[in-house]
């Protein structure tokens, strides 16, 4: 049921959002105790600001109403993905080439299942990272098949 919602808003939101010259990064539909939120997330080379998230959430409520697909009441938040945004696509593993990211892997790959580190290079099928281990850095390559889920990373 979530995934259906999921694609269905995604359909719906996509061009509100391309009109907007915006970006769709991600969308769910998750239980929180006893709350389901319906979660937009958008973005843009310059950053989105409250009234970008209220125009989109405006127009897209307007379509959720007229289908009317979700039975049980929901939240619906939009909202910017943060300084920590996933990177769902290959799209967005390419334009984070250079900026430190945090990857967890299917499987372990030598021993290791999550990588934080500065993303040097994807060539669409490998990302090839630099990764501290106490004092050194260690180049490491990570298959994209392999990826469970991949985000931007705050260093302090």
């Amino acid at each position: 049921m979530s995934q259906k919602i999921t694609e269905l808003t995604t359909e719906l939101v996509t061009p509100i959002v391309e009109k907007l010259g915006l970006e769709l990064v991600d969308v769910e539909f998750v239980k929180e105790g006893k709350n389901w939120f319906l979660r937009v997330y958008i973005d843009s080379t310059d950053g989105i600001d409250i009234e970008e998230c209220g125009t989109v959430s405006e127009q897209l409520s307007e379509k959720l109403d007229e289908l009317d697909p979700i039975e049980q009441p929901y939240f619906l938040e939009v909202s910017s993905p943060g300084v920590e945004r996933p990177l769902k696509k290959p799209e967005d593993v390419k334009n984070a080439i250079g900026k430190n990211v945090n990857i967890k892997l299917y499987e372990p790959l030598n021993g290791e299942k999550v990588y934080e580190g500065l993303l040097k290079d994807f060539d669409g099928e490998t990302l090839f990272m630099e990764i501290r281990v106490k004092t050194q850095v260690k180049k490491v390559e990570l298959p994209y098949a392999k990826v469970a889920n991949a985000r931007l990373a705050v260093v302090f």
